[in-house]
């Protein structure tokens, strides 16, 4: 099912020109009233986490925003706090009521307003406690701040003060439970709970829910806030309202075909901290249809693991983008996979192309190929033809295939 573009794409790229230096910069040459569609988007350039690192820690440097440019707000009212992420990477936090758009994820995982919700999120440094508490206030719920360590302590306020549900991640509350069980506490009132920060297998989703605990997942990120959460069908996780999702291959900018996994890349429309084309550097797919609660958002797949393929070969290192760029040479070739073989200090690369090219073309595409990968990456490579759709739909350009022993 196709998205168009949001209509209010065209005003937050115009306030993002205006009011956050970094993107006045990046998009100087971007005419924000012609971004009106996906396929428009598409062309900006994807910004991610590194560098909007490097360009924050460039910035302080020079005795400039702590920010890098990228936060339209600044200290004062409108910034009633700023977290850090590791790497001293800094995300500021706007004054509106439920700013990360965490309140929707919590009603889908059943709380409700009036209940109190024993939250394990950190509150020091990082977002996550603020994230899930301005969303709880924001449905009308009382927060219990638990935070995390201290296992003792949790099971002995959660019995005495018989929270509703839990939020924090989900390998904490099995520690809490099993804590429990250890110390003979019944908590007959920790019914659900909504968890984040981490994977969650139905293996461990089906073991909450044997101890009387409904649990749903949400994904969120400390740079956009909410992204997709889960809910009662427990298919996928639904897109948030308040982020364009985009799924491109890995190094890349380019979308890939509904379904296809690749990195998710996030435009945020939070007018305080506004994302264009954020490299999120995790990987998930669309879901094609919609949610059969009614929701009428995309969903995606959810978490699928990491983007960042980089691996060194042979001394060189070699990225998704070197892989995106042999490929872009040869209209033919639809998508690659670059196999990494054998022991560290012996290795060598194949490079698996699903293409269009007819079989008696096959040799000179080989050997165009094969000189295509030795400029790009100063390598040498295999190449192996194949048919189209061979390749897994698993979101890798570069597999690491060694032997480490």
């Amino acid at each position: 099912m196709k998205r168009a573009c949001p209509s209010e794409m065209p005003a937050q790229i115009a306030h993002a020109q205006k009011n956050a230096p970094a993107f006045a910069e990046i998009l100087k040459h971007i005419r924000a009233a012609d971004i009106t569609s996906r396929a428009a988007l598409a062309k900006l350039p994807v910004i991610r986490k590194y560098e909007l690192l490097e360009k924050q820690k460039a910035s302080r440097a020079a005795g400039g925003s702590v920010f890098g440019g990228f936060s339209a707000v600044k200290y004062g009212p409108q910034m009633p706090r700023v977290f850090s992420s590791p790497g001293s990477l800094y995300e500021p936090e706007g004054s509106r009521a439920d700013y990360w758009r965490m309140a929707r994820a919590i009603a889908a995982a059943g709380f409700k307003s009036g209940e109190l919700i024993h939250n394990c999120f950190s509150y020091h440094f990082t977002p996550a406690g603020s994230m899930m508490e301005t969303g709880a206030h924001a449905l009308g719920c009382t927060v219990f701040p638990g935070g995390i360590g201290q296992t003792v302590q949790q099971v002995q306020a959660m019995a005495e003060l018989a929270p509703a549900g839990y939020i924090g991640t989900p390998s904490f509350l099995k520690i809490i439970l099993e804590k429990a069980a250890e110390m003979g506490v019944n908590l007959p009132s920790v019914k659900k709970a909504l968890v984040s920060g981490e994977a969650f297998p139905p293996s461990l989703r089906n073991w909450m829910t044997e101890r009387g605990v409904n649990a749903y997942q949400c994904y969120a990120t400390a740079d956009v806030g909410l992204i997709a959460y889960e809910t009662s069908a427990r298919q996928g996780l639904v897109l948030d309202e308040g982020v364009i999702v985009e799924i491109v291959r890995p190094g890349t900018g380019d979308p890939v075909p509904e379904g296809e996994v690749g990195e998710l890349v996030i435009t945020s429309l939070n007018p305080d901290y506004p994302l264009i084309r954020f490299g999120t550097g995790d990987l998930s797919a669309i879901l094609t249809g919609t949610c059969p609660t009614g929701r009428t958002n995309q969903r995606i797949k959810g978490w699928m693991g990491r983007a960042d393929q980089t691996t060194k070969v042979r001394g060189m290192f070699v990225h998704p983008g070197q892989v995106a760029e042999v490929v872009k040479r040869f209209p033919s070739a639809l998508r690659a996979r670059l196999v990494v073989q054998g022991e560290m200090a012996n290795d060598s690369m194949a490079l698996h192309v699903e293409t269009t090219a007819a079989s008696s073309a096959e040799a000179e595409l080989k050997a165009q190929i094969a000189e295509a990968i030795r400029d790009i990456t100063k390598l040498r490579s295999d190449v192996h033809l194949v048919a189209p759709g061979t390749l897994a739909n698993d979101g890798k350009v570069i597999e690491d295939a060694r032997s480490y022993q």
